[in-house]
Protein backbone atom coordinates (compact mmCIF):
# COMPACT_ATOMS: atom_id res chain seq x y z
CA UNK A 1 0.00 0.00 0.00
CA UNK A 2 1.87 3.07 -1.22
CA UNK A 3 -1.01 5.41 -0.40
CA UNK A 4 -0.63 4.44 3.24
CA UNK A 5 2.81 5.93 3.70
CA UNK A 6 5.56 3.36 4.10
CA UNK A 7 7.76 5.96 5.76
CA UNK A 8 7.49 5.76 9.53
CA UNK A 9 7.55 9.21 11.06
CA UNK A 10 8.24 7.95 14.57
CA UNK A 11 10.14 5.29 16.48
CA UNK A 12 10.07 4.03 20.05
CA UNK A 13 13.05 6.21 20.89
CA UNK A 14 11.92 9.36 19.06
CA UNK A 15 8.14 9.12 18.58
CA UNK A 16 7.79 12.17 16.29
CA UNK A 17 9.28 13.88 13.24
CA UNK A 18 9.50 17.60 12.46
CA UNK A 19 9.48 18.99 8.91
CA UNK A 20 10.07 22.47 7.57
CA UNK A 21 7.91 22.73 4.46
CA UNK A 22 7.48 25.05 1.49
CA UNK A 23 4.98 24.37 -1.26
CA UNK A 24 5.42 24.38 -4.26
CA UNK A 25 9.21 24.98 -3.99
CA UNK A 26 10.06 21.86 -1.95
CA UNK A 27 7.40 19.75 -3.69
CA UNK A 28 4.65 20.47 -6.23
CA UNK A 29 1.88 19.11 -4.02
CA UNK A 30 1.22 16.54 -1.32
CA UNK A 31 -0.93 13.92 -3.09
CA UNK A 32 -3.79 12.19 -1.28
CA UNK A 33 -2.50 9.76 1.35
CA UNK A 34 -2.86 8.66 4.96
CA UNK A 35 -0.66 7.42 7.79
CA UNK A 36 -1.09 5.93 11.24
CA UNK A 37 0.24 8.95 13.15
CA UNK A 38 -1.24 12.30 14.14
CA UNK A 39 -0.13 15.35 12.16
CA UNK A 40 -0.15 19.08 12.96
CA UNK A 41 0.56 21.76 10.35
CA UNK A 42 1.18 25.39 11.35
CA UNK A 43 0.98 27.88 8.48
CA UNK A 44 3.68 30.54 8.78
CA UNK A 45 2.86 32.42 5.59
CA UNK A 46 1.05 32.03 2.27
CA UNK A 47 -1.90 29.89 1.24
CA UNK A 48 -2.61 26.38 -0.02
CA UNK A 49 -5.63 24.16 -0.54
CA UNK A 50 -6.08 21.40 2.04
CA UNK A 51 -8.24 18.29 1.72
CA UNK A 52 -8.76 16.49 5.02
CA UNK A 53 -11.42 13.81 4.86
CA UNK A 54 -14.57 15.63 3.80
CA UNK A 55 -13.18 19.04 4.76
CA UNK A 56 -11.83 21.23 1.96
CA UNK A 57 -10.45 24.70 2.62
CA UNK A 58 -7.82 27.28 1.69
CA UNK A 59 -5.35 27.98 4.46
CA UNK A 60 -4.11 31.36 5.63
CA UNK A 61 -1.22 32.60 7.75
CA UNK A 62 -1.59 31.46 11.35
CA UNK A 63 -3.91 28.54 10.56
CA UNK A 64 -3.44 25.29 12.46
CA UNK A 65 -4.42 22.04 10.75
CA UNK A 66 -4.79 18.94 12.90
CA UNK A 67 -5.02 15.58 11.12
CA UNK A 68 -5.90 12.43 13.10
CA UNK A 69 -4.53 8.99 12.21
CA UNK A 70 -5.74 7.29 9.02
CA UNK A 71 -7.49 10.36 7.62
CA UNK A 72 -7.09 10.80 3.87
CA UNK A 73 -5.48 14.19 3.26
CA UNK A 74 -3.72 16.18 0.56
CA UNK A 75 -2.26 19.66 0.01
CA UNK A 76 -2.36 21.49 -3.33
CA UNK A 77 -1.13 24.89 -4.41
CA UNK A 78 -3.73 27.67 -4.47
CA UNK A 79 -3.61 30.11 -7.38
CA UNK A 80 -0.07 31.52 -7.52
CA UNK A 81 0.53 31.44 -3.76
CA UNK A 82 3.37 29.72 -1.96
CA UNK A 83 2.90 28.34 1.52
CA UNK A 84 5.57 28.03 4.18
CA UNK A 85 4.59 25.85 7.10
CA UNK A 86 5.88 23.66 9.90
CA UNK A 87 4.73 20.05 10.27
CA UNK A 88 5.02 17.58 13.12
CA UNK A 89 3.95 13.96 12.70
CA UNK A 90 3.80 12.00 15.94
CA UNK A 91 2.87 8.63 17.36
CA UNK A 92 -0.36 8.30 19.33
CA UNK A 93 1.81 7.03 22.18
CA UNK A 94 2.81 10.67 22.73
CA UNK A 95 -0.78 11.07 23.98
CA UNK A 96 -0.63 7.88 26.05
CA UNK A 97 -2.72 5.81 23.63
CA UNK A 98 -1.30 2.48 24.81
CA UNK A 99 -1.87 3.20 28.51
CA UNK A 100 -4.58 1.43 30.48
CA UNK A 101 -6.58 4.34 31.86
CA UNK A 102 -9.86 6.12 31.14
CA UNK A 103 -8.18 9.06 29.37
CA UNK A 104 -6.62 6.72 26.81
CA UNK A 105 -9.77 4.62 26.51
CA UNK A 106 -12.29 7.44 26.17
CA UNK A 107 -10.31 10.38 24.74
CA UNK A 108 -7.31 9.16 22.74
CA UNK A 109 -8.02 5.75 21.21
CA UNK A 110 -11.41 6.87 19.79
CA UNK A 111 -9.52 9.54 17.80
CA UNK A 112 -7.41 6.76 16.28
CA UNK A 113 -10.36 4.50 15.47
CA UNK A 114 -12.33 7.43 14.04
CA UNK A 115 -15.28 7.17 16.40
CA UNK A 116 -14.28 10.63 17.63
CA UNK A 117 -13.64 13.37 15.09
CA UNK A 118 -11.68 16.60 15.42
CA UNK A 119 -12.09 20.04 13.91
CA UNK A 120 -9.10 19.90 11.58
CA UNK A 121 -8.99 23.61 10.70
CA UNK A 122 -8.27 26.09 13.49
CA UNK A 123 -8.25 29.75 12.35
CA UNK A 124 -7.65 33.09 14.04
CA UNK A 125 -11.41 33.42 14.52
CA UNK A 126 -11.47 30.46 16.92
CA UNK A 127 -12.43 31.61 20.42
CA UNK A 128 -9.51 29.70 21.97
CA UNK A 129 -7.09 30.62 19.17
CA UNK A 130 -4.61 32.51 21.35
CA UNK A 131 -4.20 29.60 23.78
CA UNK A 132 -4.11 27.01 21.00
CA UNK A 133 -1.54 29.04 19.04
CA UNK A 134 0.73 29.39 22.08
CA UNK A 135 0.50 25.65 22.73
CA UNK A 136 1.23 24.80 19.08
CA UNK A 137 4.23 27.15 19.04
CA UNK A 138 5.52 25.41 22.19
CA UNK A 139 5.03 22.04 20.47
CA UNK A 140 7.15 23.09 17.49
CA UNK A 141 9.77 24.70 19.72
CA UNK A 142 10.17 21.38 21.54
CA UNK A 143 10.25 19.40 18.29
CA UNK A 144 12.93 21.65 16.83
CA UNK A 145 14.97 21.47 20.06
CA UNK A 146 14.86 17.67 19.78
CA UNK A 147 16.21 16.52 23.14
CA UNK A 148 15.08 13.92 25.71
CA UNK A 149 14.32 16.71 28.18
CA UNK A 150 12.18 18.63 25.69
CA UNK A 151 10.31 15.41 24.85
CA UNK A 152 8.77 15.62 28.33
CA UNK A 153 7.48 19.13 27.65
CA UNK A 154 6.38 18.12 24.14
CA UNK A 155 4.15 15.38 25.54
CA UNK A 156 2.55 17.75 28.00
CA UNK A 157 1.94 20.40 25.33
CA UNK A 158 0.35 17.84 22.99
CA UNK A 159 -1.96 16.71 25.78
CA UNK A 160 -2.79 20.35 26.54
CA UNK A 161 -3.65 20.96 22.89
CA UNK A 162 -6.11 18.09 22.78
CA UNK A 163 -7.55 19.15 26.13
CA UNK A 164 -8.17 22.62 24.66
CA UNK A 165 -9.84 21.06 21.63
CA UNK A 166 -11.98 18.84 23.85
CA UNK A 167 -12.92 21.76 26.09
CA UNK A 168 -13.89 23.96 23.14
CA UNK A 169 -16.11 21.36 21.48
CA UNK A 170 -13.69 20.68 18.62
CA UNK A 171 -13.65 16.96 19.40
CA UNK A 172 -16.98 15.25 18.77
CA UNK A 173 -18.59 11.86 18.00
CA UNK A 174 -18.36 10.91 14.31
CA UNK A 175 -21.40 9.78 12.39
CA UNK A 176 -21.35 6.43 10.58
CA UNK A 177 -22.05 8.25 7.30
CA UNK A 178 -18.94 10.39 7.70
CA UNK A 179 -16.84 7.39 8.67
CA UNK A 180 -17.89 5.57 5.50
CA UNK A 181 -17.35 8.61 3.22
CA UNK A 182 -14.04 7.60 1.65
CA UNK A 183 -13.51 4.09 3.03
CA UNK A 184 -14.86 2.33 -0.05
CA UNK A 185 -12.55 4.39 -2.28
CA UNK A 186 -9.33 3.35 -0.53
CA UNK A 187 -8.83 0.11 -2.52
CA UNK A 188 -8.98 2.13 -5.76
CA UNK A 189 -6.57 4.75 -4.44
CA UNK A 190 -4.20 2.03 -3.24
CA UNK A 191 -4.34 0.45 -6.70
CA UNK A 192 -3.46 3.78 -8.32
CA UNK A 193 -0.51 4.31 -5.99
CA UNK A 194 0.84 0.84 -6.69
CA UNK A 195 0.32 1.01 -10.47
CA UNK A 196 0.41 4.68 -11.50
CA UNK A 197 3.18 4.07 -14.05
CA UNK A 198 0.89 1.63 -15.90
CA UNK A 199 -2.10 2.39 -18.11
CA UNK A 200 -5.10 2.86 -15.78
CA UNK A 201 -8.71 3.47 -16.79
CA UNK A 202 -11.57 4.88 -14.73
CA UNK A 203 -13.59 1.75 -15.47
CA UNK A 204 -10.85 -0.41 -13.92
CA UNK A 205 -10.95 1.65 -10.76
CA UNK A 206 -14.75 1.66 -10.57
CA UNK A 207 -14.76 -2.13 -10.90
CA UNK A 208 -12.27 -2.48 -8.02
CA UNK A 209 -14.67 -0.75 -5.62
CA UNK A 210 -17.86 -2.15 -7.22
CA UNK A 211 -19.32 1.21 -8.21
CA UNK A 212 -20.68 2.48 -11.49
CA UNK A 213 -18.20 4.51 -13.53
CA UNK A 214 -20.15 7.78 -13.22
CA UNK A 215 -20.78 7.40 -9.48
CA UNK A 216 -17.15 6.48 -8.86
CA UNK A 217 -15.94 9.56 -10.78
CA UNK A 218 -18.08 11.86 -8.64
CA UNK A 219 -17.14 10.23 -5.36
CA UNK A 220 -13.44 10.24 -6.21
CA UNK A 221 -13.43 13.93 -7.12
CA UNK A 222 -15.33 14.70 -3.92
CA UNK A 223 -12.78 12.79 -1.81
CA UNK A 224 -9.58 13.77 -3.61
CA UNK A 225 -10.39 17.20 -5.01
CA UNK A 226 -9.29 16.04 -8.48
CA UNK A 227 -10.43 13.39 -10.94
CA UNK A 228 -8.93 9.89 -10.78
CA UNK A 229 -6.83 10.33 -13.93
CA UNK A 230 -5.66 13.76 -12.75
CA UNK A 231 -4.53 12.05 -9.56
CA UNK A 232 -2.56 9.52 -11.62
CA UNK A 233 -0.80 12.41 -13.37
CA UNK A 234 0.00 14.04 -10.01
CA UNK A 235 1.79 10.91 -8.83
CA UNK A 236 3.70 10.64 -12.10
CA UNK A 237 4.81 14.27 -11.92
CA UNK A 238 5.85 13.89 -8.29
CA UNK A 239 8.02 10.89 -9.18
CA UNK A 240 9.43 12.79 -12.17
CA UNK A 241 10.46 15.68 -9.91
CA UNK A 242 12.33 13.29 -7.62
CA UNK A 243 14.13 11.67 -10.56
CA UNK A 244 15.00 15.04 -12.10
CA UNK A 245 16.59 16.08 -8.80
CA UNK A 246 18.29 12.84 -7.83
CA UNK A 247 19.18 10.95 -11.02
CA UNK A 248 21.13 11.41 -14.23
CA UNK A 249 18.33 9.99 -16.37
CA UNK A 250 17.32 12.00 -19.43
CA UNK A 251 13.92 13.68 -19.59
CA UNK A 252 12.76 11.06 -22.09
CA UNK A 253 13.90 8.20 -19.83
CA UNK A 254 12.13 9.78 -16.86
CA UNK A 255 8.95 10.29 -18.86
CA UNK A 256 8.70 6.59 -19.70
CA UNK A 257 9.82 5.53 -16.21
CA UNK A 258 6.93 7.54 -14.73
CA UNK A 259 4.28 6.15 -17.06
CA UNK A 260 4.04 8.76 -19.81
CA UNK A 261 3.78 7.23 -23.27
CA UNK A 262 5.39 10.11 -25.17
CA UNK A 263 7.74 12.96 -24.37
CA UNK A 264 5.49 15.76 -25.65
CA UNK A 265 2.66 14.76 -23.30
CA UNK A 266 5.14 14.55 -20.40
CA UNK A 267 6.48 18.03 -21.17
CA UNK A 268 2.96 19.45 -21.45
CA UNK A 269 1.71 17.87 -18.21
CA UNK A 270 4.90 18.82 -16.34
CA UNK A 271 4.70 22.46 -17.40
CA UNK A 272 1.02 22.57 -16.43
CA UNK A 273 1.77 21.21 -12.95
CA UNK A 274 5.14 22.83 -12.18
CA UNK A 275 5.05 25.94 -14.39
CA UNK A 276 8.39 25.16 -16.06
CA UNK A 277 9.85 22.48 -18.30
CA UNK A 278 11.54 19.36 -16.86
CA UNK A 279 14.95 20.63 -18.02
CA UNK A 280 14.36 24.03 -16.38
CA UNK A 281 13.25 22.28 -13.17
CA UNK A 282 16.44 20.21 -13.13
CA UNK A 283 18.64 23.28 -13.65
CA UNK A 284 16.88 25.25 -10.91
CA UNK A 285 17.20 22.46 -8.36
CA UNK A 286 20.82 21.71 -9.22
CA UNK A 287 21.68 25.41 -8.82
CA UNK A 288 19.94 25.47 -5.43
CA UNK A 289 21.78 22.32 -4.36
CA UNK A 290 25.12 23.77 -5.44
CA UNK A 291 24.37 26.93 -3.47
CA UNK A 292 23.58 24.89 -0.37
CA UNK A 293 26.82 22.90 -0.66
CA UNK A 294 28.84 26.07 -1.30
CA UNK A 295 27.19 27.77 1.68
CA UNK A 296 28.03 24.84 3.95
CA UNK A 297 31.67 24.75 2.81
CA UNK A 298 32.20 28.49 3.27
CA UNK A 299 30.46 28.48 6.67
CA UNK A 300 32.36 25.40 7.81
Amino acid sequence: MILEEKRRHSSELVPFSYYKCLIPDYFVCVPLHWHGEFEINYVLEGRAEFLCGEDRFVSAEGDIIIIPPNMLHAIYTHDSYEQRYDTIVFSADMLGASENNRCAAECVRPLISGTLGVNVHITKEHHYYSEIKTTVENIFSCAKGNSPQLDMLLKSELLRLFWLLENSGDIYPESEKRLDFSENLRPAIEYINENFTENITVQQLADIVHLSKSYFMGRFRQAAGVGALEYVVQLRIKKACILLKDSRMTAAEIAFECGFRNLSNFNRQFRKAVDCTPIEYRKINRCERCSEVLGKSTNG
